[in-house]
């Protein structure tokens, strides 16, 4: 009776071998192990509630996860590139600056909408690929590498030097706890003051940075064609 407890181990193996839907897998999977386990229906909506309180931030996270896949599965990236398609005069390299300026905003209010995963992969990128495509060239692969990279360095640059303007948020707490290590008694409030101007050089000259970049690579990869 006891290897009956693994069962549901075995149905996510066939159950991903066969390629059927991964969350009515899963889904089926803890449904049967509660079962045979003991714990039973009631116990196991319980164990779920649970540890969603308990661990909310992951729990939305894979909620993000599962949302902008279903969004890419339905188009999401035929849209973002088929909107910034529109504006002729677009570069990839103004896209990711203007996801910086916003990116900023958000993170010094400490809202998060899934990072390169949740909106840089499904968005940004397609939205730089866009500017490519609506001058007519075809996107060369390279060229899309280094936008991978160049997107994804916005993000993080962004996010980690504006989340901590957000007073009380992990990333000033966690400056505010090494400095008192080291002696240097602040406040919060002292410490988003502080870090508003290094936050708005940072993204700026992160910007500039990608802009000259972009401009760079594209004449390497496309001439001097635009």
């Amino acid at each position: 009776m006891e290897y009956l407890k693994l069962l549901g181990i075995l149905i996510v193996i066939i159950g991903f071998a066969l390629k059927k839907d991964s969350i009515l897998i899963i889904l089926t999977a803890a449904i049967v192990t509660a079962l045979v386990g003991g714990l039973g229906i009631e116990g196991l909506l319980t164990t779920l509630g649970t540890s969603f309180v308990a661990n909310r931030a992951m729990a939305i996270f894979i909620i993000i996860m599962l949302i902008t896949g279903t969004l890419e599965r339905n188009g999401l990236k035929e849209s973002a590139a088929a909107l910034i398609g529109k504006f002729k005069n677009a570069s990839a390299g103004a896209v990711i600056g203007a996801y910086g300026i916003m990116r900023g905003i958000f993170a010094a209010f400490n809202i998060s909408f899934g990072g390169v995963a949740g909106f840089v992969r499904p968005i940004i990128m397609p939205m730089a690929l866009g500017t490519v495509e609506s001058k007519g060239k075809e996107v060369d692969e390279d060229y899309a590498e280094e936008l991978k990279g160049m997107s994804s360095g916005m993000e993080n640059i962004a996010w980690f030097f504006c989340q901590v303007l957000f007073i009380g948020g992990p990333g000033a707490l966690l400056v505010q706890a090494t400095l008192d290590d080291l002696g240097y008694k602040t406040n919060l409030i002292d410490l988003s003051k502080v870090e508003i101007p290094v936050a708005i050089f940072a993204v700026v000259l992160a910007i500039v940075y990608y802009f000259l970049k972009d401009k760079r690579l594209f004449k390497k990869y496309y001439g001097n064609g635009k």
